[in-house]
């Protein structure tokens, strides 16, 4: 199976405390103003089973998941999340935007981890077929997101891990931003978040205009 681009699928990726919850509340004003059906999901999750598998990562009371397992967890959650969510709504013409997708497995279980990069991208290919014609990368130092992200409750496994984790996670989602400048839009996240918004909900409208001239 090769790689497949979707002119539709747009994915909101950063480090813990980017703030992709505004981001992603903007993209949705942007799309209802303009009259645009969306489909919002996000990963790990956007199926009853895959949000299972969520928990199954994330819990902190299971047994430490090896970094092997944390892996195909995320595929098999990712598997079942394409073909049950993502790819149905884009076949009917609907956008899709997701919170995360198989960026982050790079990012957390690659350059965080220090997996494999050629298993990911195999394992991309094989099991997720397809890529976003657009991701927004939110950019934040690693101490400004996770002083953000400690008012929000009890950390989750992965966000309970040490400094030095998030900082290969930010160089990760860094190097492939670098790799891909044409997909990726890096925004700086450290600024307020209405210029965050902003930036995001320019670089869609832009994907929408290109898009709807595509298609005429």
């Amino acid at each position: 199976m090769s790689l497949r681009t979707w002119p539709r699928l747009v994915t909101l990726e950063g480090g813990e405390g980017a703030g992709k919850s505004t981001v992603l509340a903007a993209l949705r004003g942007a799309f209802e103003a303009a009259g645009i059906q969306a489909v919002y999901t996000r990963e790990p999750g956007g199926t009853p089973l895959a949000e299972q598998i969520r928990g199954l990562m994330l819990d902190t009371q299971h047994e430490p998941a090896t970094d092997e397992t944390e892996l195909l967890l995320a595929f098999a959650a990712r598997a079942q999340h394409v073909r049950a969510t993502v790819l149905p709504a884009l076949q009917r013409g609907a956008w899709v935007v997701s919170d995360r997708f198989t960026d982050a497995s790079y990012a957390y279980q690659g350059a965080g981890r220090g997996g494999d990069a050629a298993f990911i991208a195999e394992l991309e290919r094989r099991v997720v077929g397809i890529r976003p014609a657009l991701t927004l990368l939110l950019d934040v130092p690693v101490d400004v997101g996770l002083a953000r992200m400690r008012g929000r409750g009890a950390a989750d496994r992965i966000e309970s891990e040490r400094n030095e984790f998030f900082e290969r996670v930010r160089q990760g989602y860094r190097d492939r931003a670098a790799a891909e400048p044409a997909r990726f839009e890096v925004i700086d996240a450290a600024q307020p978040a209405e210029a965050v918004a902003a930036q995001a909900v320019a670089r869609l409208r832009a994907l929408i205009a290109a898009t709807a001239e595509g298609a005429a």
